[in-house]
């Protein structure tokens, strides 16, 4: 779950959603800065790698501690590397190479924790990978570095148009641009609540949608008090 907060409470998007925006911006980067366009293990991989968070997000889980839903960040570890796990399970089903990024795009989450449900999702997860890349012929492609690097970005991109409201300061978190190719670019948002980004690394207009749910603020009784969907345009 994606937790932003609002006037009149929590703003909540589910992983997978997110993730299928992921791999919205992941089609569209120019050659010039991107160079050969990614292939469809990739793409699937981009827009994949949460999928196992749809039964978690099926409900929302309240952190009594702070006062708000559990989001991505401090859901508690033991169910979050199971619905990890479940999904790298799925997405190794249909390609094994998508299943080989999305493995390490989650292993760089827990490689320096102590966590024991952490530890050993983190050791699996090296066990699976080194499958994998026995299974490819002649190991991992020339394009893992390019295609890992694509994956962790648009991640990065989804999470801005999911944690930062259309038209207002871009976040802390955010500030300082994204990179690709060791070049930089920037959000800005237009006046009609549109986003572009300078320099623009896009071959095209193109439309976003997030569907959301918002919670009050009551912790026990979880209202949903409003259900809709954020529609932007990611402009030129």
């Amino acid at each position: 779950m994606i937790v932003r907060e609002t006037d009149n409470g929590f703003l909540l998007i589910n992983q997978h959603d997110h993730g299928l925006v992921s791999g919205e911006f992941a089609k569209r980067f120019t050659e010039a800065w991107i160079g050969e366009p990614p292939g469809e293990e990739t793409l699937y991989a981009v827009a994949n790698h949460d999928v196992g968070w749809w039964r978690l997000d099926s409900e929302v889980l309240w952190n009594e501690e702070r006062g708000r839903p559990h989001s991505f960040v401090d859901y508690p570890s033991e169910p979050k590397m199971e619905a990890y796990t479940e999904g790298l399970d799925l997405v190794e089903a249909h390609s094994p190479y998508a299943a080989l990024l999305c493995s390490s795009h989650y292993g760089s989450f827990v490689k320096r924790s102590e966590v024991p449900a952490e530890v050993r999702f983190r050791e699996r997860e090296e066990l699976r990978r080194e499958r994998i890349e026995a299974s490819l012929s002649g190991g991992a492609p020339d394009t893992f570095g390019r295609d890992f690097r694509l994956l962790q970005l648009c991640d990065d991109l989804s999470l801005f148009v999911c944690l930062n409201e259309p038209d207002k300061e871009v976040s802390s978190w955010h500030k300082g641009g994204f990179e690709l190719s060791d070049r930089r670019f920037h959000p800005v948002w237009e006046g009609d609540g549109s986003l572009r980004f300078e320099p623009n690394p896009f071959s095209e207009v193109f439309d976003v949608s997030l569907p959301y749910r918002v919670v009050g603020r009551g912790g026990g009784d979880i209202e949903i008090i409003e259900r809709n969907t954020l529609e932007l345009r990611v402009t030129l």
